[in-house]
């Protein structure tokens, strides 16, 4: 919630807004202070509002991790990158995350379902949600190519087939 005043109500609407980094159409307010005009300008008073973001599926999932990473006490910031009608990317970024990423990425993985469910709590669709930290699926992603390559060169070497280990 963020109170915000102003000389119109729309221009406070719009001064939260523009702190919030949101479209009007993507917050509730509520008007605390009609503005007043005065005699001459004395007894002025300027509009103010209390603005509250909607709660979107986005939100939610933003919500939650940031609410895990708070109570687990790590000194991390989450951020929404890109969000649409269809999912979101979510990215951690912040010292000593080795905890959030897990062994191979699983507990980021557990982490992303948690997150997708609560965004998806009171959605009728599925919306999807992906969560990163620090670059980490990028890296991993470069990785498993590495490997493939590695292995497609064993068996045009070799002529016989090799087993990987399962992936998700």
């Amino acid at each position: 919630m963020l109170k915000e005043t102003a000389k119109t109500i729309e221009l406070a609407v719009d001064a939260a807004c523009a702190e919030l980094g949101v479209t009007p159409d993507a917050v509730d307010y509520v008007v605390l202070e009609e503005p007043k005009k005065g005699i001459l300008g004395i007894g002025a008073c300027d509009a103010k509002v209390s603005v509250t973001l909607k709660e979107t599926p986005a939100i939610r999932a933003y919500d939650f991790v940031e609410t895990l990473i708070k109570n687990m006490n790590l000194d991390a910031t989450v951020e929404i990158v890109e969000q649409d009608e269809e999912g979101v990317y979510l990215a951690i970024n912040g010292d000593h995350l080795g905890l959030l990423i897990g062994r191979r990425g699983d507990v980021l993985d557990s982490l992303q379902y948690l997150a997708t469910l609560a965004a998806n709590i009171e959605k009728k669709g599925f919306y999807r949600v992906t969560v990163d930290v620090q670059g980490y699926r990028e890296k991993r992603a470069e990785t498993l190519r590495g490997v493939a390559k590695r292995m497609s060169e064993k068996v045009l070497k070799y002529k016989k087939s090799f087993a990987l280990e399962p992936m998700n």
